[in-house]
């Protein structure tokens, strides 16, 4: 190093070496390990050469390396420095944004990378590439801000620039679903409306429609583009494991052990294992927190790991040498998710479970958990993974705070008189389909209102009108501590589930405060997984066969008090004894479930998934899809494809597979019954 510096130093003095020459000396000392001697090589560099026209180079990558060691506001002067002498500099702009950012101020980091998008009026490659890195950067931080609709606006000139962008295309499809803007999905720059409902994520497609062969099709699709091909498998490894331990070692890999509607799930089930027979690792790669959920979890495990600051390879290498027998991917195609991770098959068994209510359709999760009601005989058609199934597929949390707090309904903003219907489920599974439904309701109930979060407020108010609702008649919750809005829930008279991605969390805890929850499920896994909640709480006759017969039962328990009283006395009498709420039983299930699939394993019987055809079922679910029509209500779905799938095999020959298309047979036969709708 003393070589290095004593080199550099000397002839920056004498005005004798070159912009270039200094950068390649500071690289070479950061790549050794030391960026502080580095930075300071370039600040004498540039004391000594103050007019060389390269200054805004160099001033650039000393920015590059403060921020390398966390000096952010020297780096933030480098770059203001680096702008000055070169107001044309586009990539100065981008990092003094992201400078910004990390110092707290998004304001000056938003103002920042406008004003580089601002002076991108070339139209060339670097030009473009800058605006389209600078557009993604500004709509993170706009949508972390929830300023969706300017998110939205900015992503929407990023695919304009460039159509096929898939992750903005994502995130710009996402922020018209968090603002209930209807109809959601339409053509944008280059993309036909097929193109773009094909270019959901599987998260936000869950949330969209009822259409579980879409949905798988897409999760294919998501998988080989947006995971894609591993950088190495592990899966040699497991065949050369010697000698087995005496435990069943499961791995939990999550984001989300922690204050999240995942974690509340969750929390008991490490408490609970049965010690004896199964060891329990977590795998945890979320954000670094400190609250008194995450802390429970880290208590209970066996094995705490954080990977968050691993790479993938790193935390493969991790979980194949602790020897884990089935790794649980709480996770799938959520935030923060790992798949890449589990795409090297770290563990011999791999289990989709809790965290993604669809399938992965990937070639290496080989299980997926439900149970008879979210996916009934018949229906394992619509899934890569093998089905096994518990009693009730959510675990809860009996030990769950519930603050003391004692709520009336004018301090929640409640009318005192007249039914509270609520929905807690996230803002962004409210479709036209199923507000038309709620304002039928209130239309039918007078002076009832619907109790919603916050956050839309303006936008909600505005579909009530055109419905014909007094916007008053929607109430708005605050967010608060889970303690505190668990004890606001007994407040509300019935809860009014969404379609097609229905409650999960929110419908356990609704349960739980004993309030009763209406529903009607669909094909898909989201839409069935309250029916399930509902069912294990002893309640199936709050189940509806159809959206007509949701909306008539509304309306009846909505106008008849002593019949709400009824649901609400059986879920307070029945809260201790349920299977929703049998979480011993439950976490027994699930140990049984792993002992067959480890059996499974070792005799060979894993059924490995079958993703043939799934790009045509995408193409087809894609162009069936229309804004008028609910997907759920279509009586004959499954024939809807047999029907293009022999269209298109007339025009070029599509192989069998395990699904619906056989042969050209198939698209003339009888058709296929359809799936039970609860």
């Amino acid at each position: 190093m003393t070589e290095l510096l004593t080199a550099a130093s000397e002839p920056a003095r004498l005005r004798e070496l070159s912009a270039m020459a200094v950068i390649g000396t500071t690289e070479a000392l950061a790549v050794a390990g030391d960026r502080q001697l580095a930075a300071s090589i370039y600040r004498e560099w540039l004391d000594h050469n103050p007019n060389d026209p390269l200054c805004y180079v160099v001033n650039f990558n000393l920015s590059v390396m403060l921020s390398a060691l966390a000096d952010r506001q020297g780096a933030r002067i480098a770059l203001l420095e680096a702008i000055r002498l070169k107001p044309d500099f586009l990539p100065a702009y981008i990092n003094l944004g992201t400078v910004l950012e990390g110092q707290g101020d998004r304001i000056g980091a938003v103002m920042t990378w406008y004003d580089a998008v601002d002076r991108l009026s070339a139209v060339n490659a670097d030009a473009l590439t800058h605006k389209a890195i600078t557009l993604k950067q500004l709509a993170r931080v706009l949508s972390a801000a929830n300023l969706h609709s300017n998110a939205e606006d900015v992503l929407r000139q990023s695919l304009e620039i460039g159509w096929h962008q898939r992750d903005i295309l994502h995130h710009w499809l996402s922020m018209r679903q968090r603002q209930c803007k209807w109809p959601m999905v339409q053509p944008v720059a280059a993309l036909t409306r097929a193109q773009v409902v094909a270019g959901l994520s599987p998260l936000s497609l869950a949330a969209y429609t009822d259409d579980p062969l879409l949905q798988l099709g897409v999760a294919a699709d998501y998988c080989r583009h947006d995971v894609g091909r591993p950088s190495r498998s592990f899966a040699a490894a497991h065949r050369r494991r010697s000698k087995r331990h005496t435990r069943l070692r499961i791995g939990y890999l999550s984001s989300d052990l922690r204050e999240h509607a995942i974690g509340h799930l969750l929390a008991e089930l490490f408490e609970l294992h049965n010690r004896r027979a199964v060891e329990v690792s977590a795998y945890y790669c979320g954000h670094q927190v400190d609250d008194a959920l995450h802390h429970r979890f880290k208590a209970s495990a066996d094995h705490w790991i954080d990977i968050s600051g691993m790479n993938d390879e790193t935390a493969g290498e991790r979980i194949v040498a602790d020897g884990i027998d089935i790794l649980v991917d709480v996770n799938g195609y959520t935030h923060s998710a790992r798949s890449a991770l589990v795409a090297m098959r770290p563990a011999p068994v791999i289990v989709n479970w809790l965290g993604f209510p669809s399938t992965m359709g990937s070639p290496y999760h080989d299980y997926i958990i439900a149970d008879n009601i979210i996916i009934p005989e018949g229906s394992e058609t619509f899934y890569s993974e093998n089905v096994k199934r518990l009693p009730c597929y959510q675990l809860n949390d009996r030990r769950r705070i519930v603050s003391d707090h004692v709520w009336s309904r004018s301090e929640a903003g409640l009318p005192a008189d007249g039914t509270v219907f609520c929905c807690f489920n996230a803002l962004n599974k409210i479709t036209p389909f199923t507000w038309q439904r709620w304002m039928r309701i209130l239309q039918a109930v007078p002076g009832s209102v619907l109790w919603l979060l916050d956050g839309l407020e303006s936008q909600l108010q505005e579909h009530a009108a055109a419905a014909g609702i007094a916007p008053n008649r929607l109430v708005f919750a605050p967010r608060l501590n889970n303690s505190y809005h668990l004890s606001r829930y007994v407040l509300a008279d019935l809860f009014l589930d969404t379609s097609p991605y229905g409650a999960h969390t929110t419908g356990s805890d609704a349960l739980w405060m004993g309030v009763p929850v209406l529903t009607v499920p669909g094909r898909s896994f989201a839409s069935r997984v309250c029916a399930s909640l509902v069912s294990a709480a002893g309640l199936p006759d709050l189940v509806c066969a159809s959206s007509e017969a949701y909306v008539a039962r509304a309306i009846e328990l909505g106008t008849d008090r002593r019949l709400l009283e009824e649901y609400r006395r059986r879920l307070q009498v029945g809260r201790d004894s349920c299977v929703l709420f049998d979480t011993p039983l439950l976490v027994a299930s699930l140990e049984e479930l792993y002992r067959d699939m480890w059996a499974e394993h070792q005799s060979g019987r894993i059924p490995r998934p079958d993703l043939t055809n799934l790009d045509q079922y995408r193409e087809i679910g894609a162009m069936l899809d229309r804004d008028d029509v609910e997907m759920s209500e279509v009586p004959d779905y499954r024939e809807r494809y047999l029907e293009a799938l022999a269209d298109r095999n007339a025009f070029s020959m599509i192989q069998p597979d395990p699904r619906l298309w056989q042969g050209p047979s198939a698209g003339r036969r009888k058709p296929v019954s359809r799936q039970p709708r609860h």
